[in-house]
């Protein structure tokens, strides 16, 4: 097989990895009503129950930095999705609260590794290429958010149980898993042992600072989109129940959209530009959504910030990778944990700041926080972020990316 044939199967693969998690995920928040009546859990006890998932998560993204010193992330992320798709199907299988939390706890912990392993094979993938793709691996994602969302939709609207629910997922998609993991293609090894238990270096984390808080940020706003679109159209805008439904399939539609073409913009006009006029978009949404006088106005805002945020995670994700070429995994590792921190943050930030004053001024803190990525636009890498058109060209069958120097691929 030729390294082009090997990168070219190892994309495809990881981007149906990418695509399996949206799946799985979706399919787990869009029922958190359905688990919460089965198992009777209580409103008061709920947030503990939802809030050990990315806890747990956020450990074992540090226990995966660790692992991958000793086991390729290939072989991390090939067991890691199948246990969150069998955590999944525990989840639906229960029904006692201890059957509960034993499930969520598992699928925390497995999702934690999941994701950070994910990244981690994104980012050198990214650097073998040469060019700017992952956004299109967490095109892939939104996609799958989208079928889940729709899948678990479906299961509600016909008043199936949750493991039947579940079950057709599962089914289908563990064993494609594990046939696509063949063909996950790891960091080179001369690259991998020349960061071989380097970690960050001296002053490694001060470096990798802003991007955690880019990433907390972010997830501050998507959170915010997922826990209060449907509530804030409905009590504040005024809008039937069935149309507060609607904005967060808008978001998630215009982030798919948005990471479909994403790379190409990257390539054209460089990381840090994308990632500003992302940030100026999604905090305009913000604005929308917090003035809107009525519903339609207020899905004009979420669907600015699909279009805005969609592009922020997986260039920062990518920034951490240039940033620490030769320890690119432990870079991930550590900045997978800000996303489970800005999803902790999200959702109660907004919420009580709405119960204590108004839910239109609780939207204007996330659009501050969203903004504050255009003070740290310049760690995305204003010269080693571009490229692609009028950035790389072409000898023969190989990409030499000019920007890092000539490697090539």
């Amino acid at each position: 097989m030729t390294a082009d044939a090997r990168l070219s199967r190892g994309r495809g693969a990881l981007g149906f990895s990418f695509f399996v998690q949206g799946v799985t995920f979706a399919l787990l928040v869009t029922r958190i009503p359905a688990i919460q009546d089965r198992y009777g859990i209580s409103d008061a006890l709920l947030p503990a129950f939802l809030a050990a998932v990315p806890i747990l998560a956020g450990l074992s993204s540090v226990a995966t930095e660790h692992l991958v010193k000793r086991v390729a992330p290939s072989a991390v992320l090939r067991w890691a999705q199948p246990l969150v798709l069998l955590a999944l199907l525990g989840v639906g299988a229960g029904g006692e609260m201890w059957q509960a939390a034993l499930a969520l706890g598992a699928f925390g912990l497995f999702v934690g590794s999941l994701d950070a392993s994910m990244n981690m094979l994104g980012v050198s993938l990214q650097g073998a290429y040469g060019r700017s793709i992952m956004l299109g691996f967490h095109a892939s994602y939104s996609l799958g958010g989208i079928v889940g969302a729709s899948a678990a939709w479906a299961g509600a609207h016909w008043h199936l149980a949750l493991f039947t629910s579940y079950l057709p997922a599962v089914v289908i998609l563990l064993p494609l898993a594990l046939f696509a993991s063949r063909f996950y293609v790891d960091q080179e090894a001369g690259v991998a042992a020349a960061g071989d238990g380097k970690g960050l270096g001296a002053g490694g984390f001060k470096l990798l600072l802003p991007l955690c808080l880019v990433m907390a940020c972010a997830y501050i706003g998507d959170s915010t989109v997922s826990n209060w679109s449907a509530k804030y159209l409905q009590d504040v805008l005024g809008s039937s129940e069935q149309l507060a439904t609607v904005p967060y399939n808008v978001y998630m539609v215009t982030t798919l959209l948005g990471r479909a073409v994403g790379d190409q913009g990257v390539r054209r006009f460089g990381a840090v530009s994308v990632v500003r006029i992302g940030s100026v978009v999604a905090a305009l949404g913000f604005a929308v959504v917090a003035v809107a006088p009525g519903a339609w106005t207020g899905m004009l805002g979420f669907t600015l910030l699909g279009i805005g945020l969609c592009v922020i995670v997986p260039q920062t994700f990518a920034a951490a990778g240039r940033l620490f070429p030769n320890s690119s995994d432990t870079a991930i590792a550590r900045l997978n944990i800000f996303n489970y921190v800005g999803f902790l943050i999200g959702a109660p930030l907004v919420g009580g700041i709405g119960d204590a004053w108004n839910y239109r001024g609780a939207m204007l803190v996330p659009m501050v926080l969203v903004l504050v990525t255009l003070f740290y636009a310049r760690s995305f890498g204003a010269k080693e972020a571009r490229y692609g058109v009028g950035h790389e060209r072409r000898v023969g069958d190989r990409a030499v990316d000019v920007g890092r120097g000539g490697n090539e691929v």
